[in-house]
């Protein structure tokens, strides 16, 4: 074991370090793993739709309370499966940013099993390594707020006292994948997701360099997906982010595709119906709002860490210095501050730039450009994770922000390997796999020093919780590519309905600068119009450039989640409840949507695994579908609002409801 900790002034933590309790124990290891799983791919299915994932850290804890408070489990056994099944969601918001990269630039025909796992495996592990070197100074040194943590760690406290709140979380998802499973057309259909039309605004004439120019314009009108989980979405992120997320759906869909029609009049003529316009406006923002979008992203990226650029170099600095405050000790070593061995983390961290190496090498097909892109992702892996540890504590996972670090790595690395001469399909074969091995880091290390700060907090033994990381980085990567696998093959990756729109950025920078294809009329209109937003003070550019990536039902559903937590909050103002009842609605109404999150992903996931065992026996429909009533869809709006809105409400009033803390 390494040296231990100097102790914090003052800090008692809930369970005292010379109570010995059971923590690294089969059953909590077990359940860890199983959560990560599931959860692993619900966000996976969530990451890829919606552009965004959410943090596993509040239901795990739940479900972990309930599943071995029946079992007579311990307090640190339900923090080490909490912190087990993190490793799912923080893994795959890694992968899901790059991995589908490789098939939306063409440089794979689908997702391939072994080389996405020894990207996840690999950059899942090095996160962990590198985080066990930097949790001392950061978790106990630090003066960071850790505010999800602290979150995490009052839920965890107020459930030893009564209720968890888990059946809000099963509730939730039994309603969602029920819903899914009517919904999906790969299941028992009966309801349409969404309904569409295009709005025909007429035939205008316009005199251009002297010529009589016939136009057509209109615009698509989508419903609100009827999607649980998107609802949810919507909710756990608020109305403040849900409005700028749609603001940009507006942009794209009631903007430029427009715009797009008007300006291009001969294609726009031979749109015989309603069905061929909506094809059209679906082409239009398919090949040119989608670049112009991604243009904005790239812009909007470098603007956000500009704008953390003081937190970013405390925290560059913060990782050169950790090492050598590794090596310090205190006086007496107790099991708080006890963690694996730092002279086998650092020969760990030497043996996995082998496996990098050749896997680099396999990419590119050339040793050196292999060596350069290991060094690259060694030095840069270290230093983005350090930095997205530290914006975590200091801000939270839910704004750590690993699309911008990674986006920086690909374009350093890319730039890096046309500068030898390394190009084409094998050039951003490499680029890619350095980004994802740099983007899994970052999500971990990001969500072990959060898990770390929430074990420190309650008690739990450094050392242990981090060979549970380490078994569930494991068995998740090993796992995990399959779901992906299958949504791509049903589904398929950067169609409308699993549109990647981080992966489509990475896939094209990465032709853009290797492979020579960047779109850019497109792309430089998209930057001008992130510099535009910049300027007027925009709430999050970013934002902005993703809802106009993703599909208008989409973000529209997002939106409709949002406006709920606003009537939620706006309900509980009014009735002038106190702070505490006020966070017990809240966290109710989190754990609802966390519950829909899950149960509608993981039915589309199961419904994808169906349709393949189907196609493996030469079955086209396994399951009947019966109709596709887009009117019996939007019913499901109304218990949604019953759930989201109502039942926080009446938790609120319900001194013994459960959590009491913030749900972050």
């Amino acid at each position: 074991m390494s040296t231990p900790d100097r102790s914090e002034s003052g800090f008692v933590p809930f369970v005292p370090e010379d109570t010995t309790l059971p923590e690294l124990t089969f059953r909590a290891v077990s359940l860890g793993v199983v959560m990560a799983i599931v959860l692993g791919a619900a966000n996976a299915y969530l990451g890829m739709r919606a552009g965004l994932t959410v943090a596993a850290t509040f239901p795990a804890a739940v479900v972990a309370m309930a599943a071995l408070r029946a079992m007579g489990g311990s307090i640190l056994e339900e923090n080490l499966a909490r912190t087990t099944a993190s490793v799912g969601e923080a893994l795959v918001a890694g992968a899901i940013f790059t991995i589908p990269a490789f098939v939306i630039s063409g440089v794979w025909d689908e997702l391939r099993y072994w080389e996405s796992t020894a990207i996840m495996l690999v950059g899942g592990l090095l996160g962990v390594l590198f985080i066990i070197v930097l949790r001392r100074t950061m978790v106990v040194e630090a003066d960071l707020p850790f505010p999800e943590s602290v979150a995490a760690a009052e839920l965890v406290k107020a459930g030893q006292g009564g209720q968890t709140g888990a059946r809000h979380v099963f509730q939730a998802m039994g309603f969602a994948g029920a819903w899914e499973l009517i919904k999906n057309s790969n299941g028992v259909q009966l309801v349409a997701s969404s309904a569409t039309t295009f709005v025909n605004l007429g035939r205008s004439t316009i005199d251009m360099l002297g010529q009589q120019v016939a136009y057509v314009g209109g615009f698509i009108l989508q419903s609100p997906a009827a999607s649980p989980a998107l609802v949810g979405v919507g909710f756990i992120v608020g109305p403040a982010i849900s409005s700028t997320l749609f603001a940009g759906a507006v942009m794209g869909w009631l903007l430029l595709v427009p715009l797009g029609l008007f300006l291009n009049p001969e294609s726009v003529a031979q749109a015989s119906d309603a069905s061929a316009l909506i094809a059209l406006s679906t082409e239009v923002w398919l090949k040119q709002v989608r670049p112009l979008s991604v243009g904005t992203m790239i812009v909007a990226a470098f603007y956000t860490l500009f704008k953390l650029r003081t937190s970013l170099i405390e925290g560059i600095g913060r990782a050169f210095t950790d090492i050598k405050k590794a090596q310090e000790g205190g006086d007496g070593v107790s099991r708080l501050n006890l963690d694996l061995d730092f002279t086998k983390v650092g020969v760990a961290i030497a043996a996995l730039s082998l496996p990098l190496l050749g896997l680099y090498w396999f990419f590119s097909g050339s040793l050196p450009g292999a060596v350069l892109l290991t060094l690259v992702m060694v030095t840069l892996g270290f230093l983005f994770a350090a930095v997205a540890a530290y914006l975590v504590g200091l801000l939270g996972s839910s704004n750590n922000p690993i699309s911008g670090l990674t986006l920086s790595t690909l374009l350093i690395a890319a730039v890096l390997m046309v500068g030898i001469g390394v190009t084409g399909p094998g050039g951003i074969l490499g680029v890619l796999g350095v980004a994802g091995v740099v983007c899994c880091a970052a999500g971990i290390a990001g969500d072990m020093l959060q898990d770390l700060k929430v074990g420190h907090i309650l008690g739990g033994t450094p050392w242990k919780m981090e060979v549970g990381e380490i078994i569930g980085v494991v068995i998740a990567a090993l796992v995990l590519i399959w779901p992906m696998i299958a949504m791509d093959r049903v589904y398929e990756i950067g169609s409308a309905e699993l549109p990647a729109p981080q992966a489509g950025l990475m896939a094209l920078m990465a032709q853009g600068i290797v492979g020579g294809e960047m779109a850019w009329p497109l792309v430089v209109t998209g930057m001008a119009l992130a510099l535009g937003l910049i300027l007027i003070n925009s709430p999050s550019p970013m934002l902005i450039a993703v809802g106009m990536y993703l599909p208008f039902g989409s973000t529209s559903a997002i939106f409709v989640g949002g406006l709920m937590a606003w009537m939620l909050s706006r309900s509980l103002t009014a009735r002038g409840v106190d702070k505490a009842a006020v966070t017990r609605a809240t966290n109710t109404g989190v754990l609802l949507s966390s519950g829909f999150i899950a149960g509608e992903a993981l039915m589309a996931v199961l419904l994808a695994f169906v349709v393949l065992g189907g196609s493996y026996f030469a079955i086209n429909q396994v399951l009947p579908s019966f109709m596709q009533s887009a009117l019996l869809g939007s019913v499901v709006f109304v218990p949604l609002y019953h759930m989201l809105v109502n039942v926080p409400q009446r938790a609120s009033q319900d001194d013994g409801a459960g959590p009491t803390s913030a749900a972050g």
